[in-house]
């Protein structure tokens, strides 16, 4: 029984309200609650909370606001009933919020737009925020929301120490959804590590076919061992040539989950997110989640 609760955001949005059935499964696959926040910002703007006198007795931005939980609850009883639901109105803006909530998540949910979207934006500025600085895996509901879809968990694999923790996830998520692991490894040649020569006095450089193979190495590298933890999760290994924002993108068409690193190889120091999983958040056709490592969450 996992202690930690998964975390949804809503807003009021339909996009809102499929995030809550995805978490709610969530939650049922991992054995523990879930926690329905609304960021209810209100107050900080100075304006009136409860009912007006000339209105009925449920107005008001208070009323609006519990009401708006009050419906994900039941919402996400409908979709999973065995899972215990708590909702709660928390006063402050949207980012800060749900920042602060995931970290006492196991996960945090949440649409991949909501309500105040500009018309044609493809991610809510919640999703990147979140994704960016949330203290806990973020899953960012995209495609259709269908909470049962099927297919492999894939995993964006890059031999990066940061992303090792998304490894591990995507393993223990395809476990538990009784799936398989799609392994995904992309490479270039212009971005290739060359291997070093067996002869120190060898010039550096690489043979024929040195690279790729190179690349099928690093990958079982990755995942050596999970098989070993994970005996029932059957895995497929895809060595690409070729950008992995573009493999990844593709192999989402069919998948349930895609799992990615935060940040992998090459990304700019400062960045919280790379430019594979922002790629992903943005045009992925199924769910994604973002796992930051222990030491980028610290």
């Amino acid at each position: 029984m996992v202690s930690a609760p998964v975390l949804v955001g809503v807003d009021g949005s339909a996009e809102g309200l499929a995030a809550v059935a995805v978490a709610a499964r969530e939650a049922r696959m991992r054995g523990t609650g879930l926690r329905i926040v609304h960021a209810f910002f209100w107050p900080m703007m100075r304006v009136p909370l409860e009912p007006s006198s000339m209105g009925p007795p449920e107005g008001g931005l208070r009323n609006q606001a519990e009401q708006l939980v009050a419906e994900a609850v039941r919402h996400a009883g409908e979709a999973e009933p065995g899972v215990a639901a708590e909702g709660a109105v928390v006063t402050g803006d949207t980012l800060p919020v749900m920042a602060e909530e995931s970290r006492s998540a196991a996960l945090a949910v949440v649409g991949s737009r909501g309500l105040g979207a500009f018309a044609g934006l493809l991610l809510g500025s919640t999703a990147v925020h979140l994704a960016a600085h949330g203290h806990c895996p973020v899953l960012v509901v995209r495609g259709a929301g269908d909470p049962a879809r099927e297919g492999p968990v894939v995993a964006g694999v890059d031999g990066s120490p940061a992303g090792d923790a998304a490894i591990e996830f995507a393993f223990a998520e395809a476990a538990l959804r009784g799936t398989g692991i799609l392994a995904v490894h992309a490479w270039s040649p212009w971005k290739a590590e060359v291997p070093p020569p067996q002869d120190p006095a060898a010039p550096y450089a690489s043979g024929a076919g040195d690279l790729a193979a190179n690349e099928e190495r690093l990958l079982a590298e990755a995942l050596a061992g999970r098989q070993e933890r994970y005996p029932d999760v059957p895995v497929d290994r895809r060595v690409l040539r070729g950008g992995p924002r573009e493999a990844l993108i593709e192999a989402s068409r069919e998948a349930a989950l895609v799992v990615v690193g935060a940040r992998g190889r090459g990304g700019f120091t400062g960045m919280l997110l790379g430019s594979v999983s922002q790629a992903l958040l943005h045009h992925a056709d199924c769910p994604v989640a973002v796992v930051r490592s222990q030491t980028a969450r610290s």
